[in-house]
């Protein structure tokens, strides 16, 4: 073959590789390609698009997971491209498993996805990452890093920040508490509790007993009454979230102990919320847990209509709230 007939050839074999590069998206160039991670690789059609956005709720048990689901579709509802689905997976992973399945043969264009726990849910978020679909993870991770956007607030940090409190305005002088951790195999549960002694550590505070709750209130009613039956000279508690905080309360009255300090997390601004519950004094003190549901919006406009990269961690702040400021932080988060 002549020099020339073989340059020829190589500047045809460069055209069709060039024209397949811009015909289709690769991991490292899609719309919506995730910084840190791998991307999207169906194509973006910007804001001329209309989406279906499948929504996987953990539950609607927990309050704050209605929350969630109430702040998307607050979001999406001023964006007219965006429909989006909601699917409640009862705290069954299987049946979660199944209702992102049931997403993907319907073809939608983005997930969202609050999984009930890491393990189980991660195939089938790695398989919809796999196939193109974005996929936003809220709250609660899945392993490995299949997935286009963590957003969340750093459940270490909030558990540390309870430990603090415990230590420097509960316990100052050391003492014994117990504690309502969430669902076992929820990434929050493990790395609130981890964070909690990590606040706490040096403090002469002993967690002397703790159980799972599930993030319910009723169980949480039912784990702390055995807890301080068990522990009658506990001086305080620490729970995971509001709700089962709520129900701790209960049980410490029913024990005799209501003036025990309690704390919680999850800080809701609406009536029955953490905020509210610390504003009229039936927990010491809450921290204020975004739902991410709004920025979960925000970050599927990114992708979708502006054809842009998201971070593949987004963190989001988190707030002391205690009898002292409970009132102004719930008029600051009811203004936004």
């Amino acid at each position: 073959m002549s020099g020339t007939i073989r340059r020829g050839a190589a500047l045809v074999g460069l055209a069709l590789v060039s024209a397949v590069t811009a015909c289709g998206t690769t991991h490292e160039n899609a719309p919506g390609a995730s910084a840190g991670g791998a991307p999207s690789t169906r194509a973006c059609e910007g804001a001329g698009g209309k989406y279906t956005i499948g929504m996987s709720q953990a539950n609607l048990a927990e309050p704050y997971r209605v929350r969630m689901d109430d702040d998307i579709r607050k979001a999406a509802a001023g964006v007219p491209q965006f429909t989006v689905n909601f699917a409640d997976a009862a705290q069954d992973n299987a049946k979660q498993v199944e209702q992102v399945n049931t997403f993907l043969t319907q073809g939608i264009d983005l997930l969202i996805i609050s999984p009930n726990e890491a393990t189980p849910l991660t195939a089938v978020v790695k398989k919809a990452y796999d196939q193109g679909v974005p996929v936003l993870v809220l709250d609660r991770k899945v392993d490995g890093d299949g997935y286009t956007s963590f957003i969340g607030a750093d459940n270490v940090d909030i558990g540390r920040q309870a430990g603090r409190y415990f230590a420097e305005k509960l316990l100052p002088k050391g003492g014994k508490v117990v504690e309502l951790k969430g669902l076992a195999g929820a990434t929050p549960a493990k790395e609130r509790s981890d964070g909690f002694d990590q606040g706490i550590a040096g403090h002469g505070i002993t967690v002397v007993g703790s159980a799972d709750a599930d993030w319910l209130r009723e169980k949480g009613q039912q784990q702390a009454d055995a807890l301080l039956k068990a522990h009658p000279d506990a001086q305080a508690l620490f729970s995971a979230n509001d709700p089962m905080a709520e129900g701790a309360r209960l049980a410490a009255q029913n024990a005799g102990l209501g003036d025990l300090p309690i704390t919680g997390i999850d800080g809701l601004p609406v009536p029955e919320g953490g905020i509210k519950a610390v504003e009229a004094g039936r927990l010491a003190a809450t921290f204020v847990y975004p739902t991410g549901g709004a920025e979960a919006i925000t970050a599927a406009k990114k992708l979708l209509l502006d054809c842009q990269q998201v971070a593949k961690k987004q963190t989001l702040p988190t707030r002391l709230v205690t009898r002292a400021n409970a009132e102004q932080v719930y008029a600051e988060l009811n203004r936004s």
